[in-house]
């Protein structure tokens, strides 16, 4: 029973702003997958496969008008066409669960409750990838002054060889840019880039994407590197290990 955590100290980001401050609820976190039936005629029951790996988030949030940058009312009243990266924290320490996706924003429906406090219905549906779980490589986001070894997450699993994928949210810069990747390890001390595990240069916020190939190995520990000419950046960092095989 001391394994179990409520939902205190969570952390949502969405597109490239840290707006955990404006969700009162997550009503739903859920990744179905699509099956194909193939059943033969010397079955019993159904027999299936699984296909396409889908995602969606349904959330209550505050109303944010605020003019601060990250207000969450300022990314979500026009309902962008494009992706947006969002991304929840189970928690915000080193190595805590996250889930995360690339996605749509569908609706924004406000609501005015009996009590005159004002709501709304934001949710976003995945695009492309599906809904993904991952671990922190950053304690929720992370602020460097200058370029940083960050601290090794430990996987447990000596290695896998069924690659991975990485998402990042740059919250803020204050000077030129700053580039983040990311490296593994066999024995937290000896660290090597994960190939393709750079992402690109950021010169401002925003959120980024990355996938290595299907049959990459990923080493037992990974750490998320910061450099480039910045005073102050601040981003955060999930990282998604396949246990098995996947299609995307």
């Amino acid at each position: 029973m001391s394994g179990k955590t409520g939902g205190l100290g969570d952390m949502v980001l969405l597109g490239p702003y840290d707006v955990s401050g404006d969700y009162q609820a997550l009503g739903g976190i859920s990744s179905p997958r699509g099956t194909f039936d193939q059943t033969g005629v010397n079955k019993y029951a159904y027999e299936r496969s699984l296909t396409t790996q889908d995602g969606s988030v349904q959330a209550t949030t505050f109303f944010n008008p605020g003019m601060e940058a990250n207000a969450l009312h300022g990314l979500a009243k026009t309902l962008p066409v494009t992706d947006v990266q969002f991304g929840y924290g189970r928690g915000t320490s080193l190595g805590d669960a996250a889930a995360v996706c690339v996605s749509k924003m569908i609706n924004y429906d406000p609501t005015m409750n009996q009590d005159k406090s004002l709501t709304f219905a934001l949710n976003v549906q995945a695009n492309g990838y599906g809904l993904e779980w991952g671990e922190q490589l950053t304690p929720g986001v992370r602020t460097d002054t200058t370029g940083t070894n960050g601290t090794g997450v430990d996987f447990t699993a000596v290695s896998t060889a069924f690659g991975w994928q990485a998402y990042l949210w740059v919250t803020g810069v204050t000077g030129t840019s700053v580039t983040v990747k990311l490296q593994d390890s066999a024995d937290n001390s000896a660290w090597t880039d994960l190939s393709g595990a750079s992402f690109t240069a950021a010169t401002a916020a925003g959120a980024q994407r990355l996938q290595g190939g299907r049959t990459d190995t990923v080493r037992r520990y990974v750490r998320a590197v910061s450099s480039g000419t910045f005073t102050s950046a601040s981003f955060a960092v999930v990282f998604c290990r396949n246990q098995a095989p996947v299609a995307f």
